[in-house]
This record gives C-alpha cells, structure tokens and sequence, in this order.
C-alpha cells in the first residue's frame, strides 16, 4: 500500500513539473515544443479566449478516443490519469497563479530551465510506468499504420508542431520551439538514466566463493557465474556477474576491497532491465 501511495506521489510530481513548465515558462513565450501542450498553445493562438488547460483537455480527450478508435484499449490507468492531470493542474496554475507576462526577457533561459523541469517530471512519470500521452497516442496510430518507429514517430508529431509555430507566432519563436524539442529529449534521458540507478557488475576475484556469499546471503541478489580462462597463463578463473542498484554497490566494493585488493571489477550502467524482478516483458 505504501509502495502505491509512493508511486502516485511520484507521478503527481512528476505531473506538476510538467505544468509548471507549460504555465510559467512556455505558454508566456509561445513556445510549442511539441506534444499536446506545444499544440494547445498553437490552438490558443488560433482561437483565442479559452484557458489553456481546457483546450488540453480537449485535444486529450480528442487524441484518446483516436486512439480508442484506431489502436483499441492499450492504454493504462495511469496513462490516462497523467494525460488529464496535466490539463488539469495547467487549468489551476492559470486559476491560481495567473500569468501576465513572461518570467525574463530571456527566452533561452527559460526555455532551457522549463524543459529541464519538464524532463524530470516526464522521468518521474516513465519511472513509474506511466507517459503523458497526448502526441504518444498519435504516435502509436503511425506505428500500427505505416510501420514508423515510435521514437521517430513521436520526434515526427513534435517536429510538425515546431514547425507550425514557425508560421504563427514567426521564425524566431520558431527557432527556439525546435531547440526545445531537441533539448526536451536529451534532457528526457538523461533524467532516465539518474533516475535507473542499477549497474551491471562483473567481477573477477581470487575470493569468488566469499564474493558469490556476500552477494547471494547479504546483499539478497542474485549472480551468474561464468567460467573463465586467463589469456596470459591460461589459469581458470570465475566470472561473477550480478546488477545492483548503487547502495549494494558501494557495499559490495568495500566488501571485495576488504578481502582481495587484486580483484577485477568492471561496472557498467544499465539503460533498460527486462525480466525477473526488474521491469515486466508486457
């Protein structure tokens, strides 16, 4: 139960970064970086006079029952959820804390700020196992229907609305709005990466049984053994491979720094872990 009320804090947070950004550091500048927020402010543009988190609302509302229509139901709760809670807390920021002009006269700065918040919120939200839908939902209809990666179909939607602010709000706005959507990405996988903290060890050590303990019955993890040939003296050696998550790593160094300051240890980061009792194959 804990763990559940940690997650939907988490993606709450995460929500609230995202808005934050839309409210505060895009939609004062007319920066459409893509996504359904980047075309909301473009909308706004268009047809002025409605609240920008209700016209999220609506292309959100609008994108789902696309994707109702032409993928079926392969949408979960928590998708769903944060799809609306951004339209939502985007609603209330313009309610609460209403936004007469921009934050600075540098449209960078904030730019890059902005979408520094955003990227963390989007982490946090893909960390628990959820996305902010809205282009993503556009993006699994090109890949059922024309075959197109969905990392490019998502870079396609995003880049399209970049493109569009160009013609409404000039080249200038343009120009940043592209730089967005490229920054937002980098930004977007760094924050993953710090955020999947576990590493792959591969360990070499003349203790190998005393290692393989530690790991097994003090660490509670579990390792693979290799068997091993030195390519210099031809010796047999073990092999040990186990993922961590940083804590247990730092225990298992000083561990082995303890016992065998000859051993071999190479860590590795880990970008994605299918499997066991990391992230599920469906």
């Amino acid at each position: 139960m804990l763990k559940k009320l940690l997650s939907f804090f988490i993606i709450n947070l995460g929500v609230f970064c995202v808005a934050a950004n839309v409210h505060f550091f895009l939609s004062p500048n007319n920066l459409a970086t893509g996504g359904i927020s980047g075309l909301s402010i473009l909308m706004n543009e268009v047809f002025p006079g409605m609240p920008l988190g209700l016209v999220m609302l609506i292309l959100n509302i609008v994108c789902f029952l696309l994707g109702f229509i032409f993928i079926g139901f392969q949408f979960g709760v928590k998708t769903i959820y944060t799809s609306f809670a951004v339209s939502f807390m985007v609603w209330a920021l313009e309610e609460f804390a209403p936004m007469e002009q921009p934050l600075s006269d540098d449209i960078l700065i904030q730019l890059i700020i902005g979408q520094a918040i955003a990227a963390a919120g989007i982490a946090m939200v893909f960390h628990q196992g959820a996305s902010t839908g809205g282009t993503d939902i556009i993006a699994m209809i090109l890949n059922k229907f024309f075959s197109i990666e969905m990392g490019k179909a998502v870079l396609f939607s995003d880049i399209a609305i970049a493109g569009s602010s160009v013609l409404i709000f000039g080249p200038q706005v343009g120009l940043y709005a592209f730089f967005g959507v490229i920054l937002n990405g980098i930004v977007i996988d760094y924050a993953l990466q710090q955020l999947e903290d576990n590493k792959e060890i591969v360990i070499i050590s003349k203790e190998s049984e005393a290692v393989r303990s530690f790991i097994v019955y003090e660490l509670g993890k579990g390792a693979t053994i290799h068997a091993a040939k030195g390519a210099y003296n031809h010796d047999s050696k073990e092999v040990i491979t186990t993922i961590l998550k940083r804590k247990d790593l730092n225990r298992l160094k000083k561990y082995i720094g303890d016992i065998d300051q000859t051993a071999f240890v190479t860590v590795h980061s880990m970008h994605e872990i299918i499997g066991q009792n990391f992230k599920r194959l469906a």
